[in-house]
């Protein structure tokens, strides 16, 4: 048994005929619970988006608990946040909120264990918390430093020594022609065998659209920090990556490494859970304003 949360989940399938734990009543204990985007706990306790307000502040005569206890679902997801740093899933600080770090990384760490990338942690994410799978590499005999974006999952990751110590959703080229602000082109990411070129600090801003400390990797196609990063290839060609882990990317990914991109194959599909849409949803899938 292995605690990620404060609850306490099994590591493996349980003996045949075994009977699972229970209380003095003989009720089993309970799961984890489902974690949702926007939620928040504590003196956080507000849903993602809404500025704070007057009627949050805690009256004089307020007995209610302690506001910066951060409770029971604050602690949950500060134990997710904590979990997913330690395994190379980037999120930011560990607050006890479901922000938009922690969504992307619970993409990234969903797509990287087979799962679809949805908007929660469920049953089946808490357990790969426990036991995640491996990072398999993309290229075999690579070198030991290198950057590495899989087309199929859009999951960029960077290996140190060998060992995969930065893991991020991206969102590549749409594979769509466009013609915009007088450019027009084929939005698209190539798959093959690159080196870190030039990097720019800050924000940047290109003909097509503004990015966040970009890593060039193959003539003016980068890795960039960008606002948009859709759970679908949507730029024009660059590998987009949440704002927050363009910093981190840009002191790790030295001039001159190598930058491999593939498509991997594909793996099992797993069922849908009825009346969900598909993670890359492209209702509304232009190729939206950044690069």
């Amino acid at each position: 048994m292995i605690t990620v949360s404060t609850m306490t989940l099994s590591t493996g399938p349980a003996r045949a005929g075994a009977v699972p734990p229970r209380d003095s009543r003989g009720v089993p204990p309970p799961g984890p619970p489902v974690l949702r985007f926007g939620d928040s706990g504590g003196s956080y306790g507000l849903r993602a988006g809404r500025a704070p307000h007057a009627d949050d502040l805690p009256r004089a005569d307020d007995t209610s608990p302690d506001p910066g206890d951060p409770g029971d679902l604050g602690r949950e997801i500060v134990a997710v946040k904590k979990r997913l740093n330690e395994l190379g899933f980037n999120v930011g600080p560990p607050t006890p909120v479901y922000d938009s770090g922690m969504r992307t990384a619970v993409w990234a760490f969903q797509k990287a264990n087979g799962m679809r990338p949805v908007d929660r942690v469920d049953t089946a994410t808490w357990r790969a918390l426990v036991r995640p799978a491996r990072i398999r590499p993309l290229v075999r005999d690579g070198e030991p430093s290198r950057v590495e974006i899989d087309l199929r999952r859009q999951l960029l990751t960077v290996w140190r020594h060998d060992r995969p110590v930065l893991v991020s959703h991206v969102s590549t080229g749409a594979e769509r022609s466009y013609c915009e602000r007088g450019h027009c082109g084929f939005a698209d990411t190539p798959p093959g065998d690159f080196r870190v070129g030039e990097r720019v600090r800050g924000w940047s801003m290109g003909y097509l659209g503004a990015m966040y400390y970009p890593v060039y990797f193959n003539g003016g196609i980068a890795i960039h920090g960008s606002t948009l990063v859709p759970r679908y290839p949507a730029s024009h060609g660059c590998a987009r990556i949440p704002l927050h882990n363009a910093v981190p990317l840009f002191r790790l990914a030295q001039p001159g490494e190598p930058v491999h991109v593939r498509r991997s194959a594909p793996e099992r599909r797993y069922p849908r859970p009825a009346g969900e849409r598909r993670s890359g949803d492209r209702r509304d899938a232009g190729i939206n304003s950044a690069r």
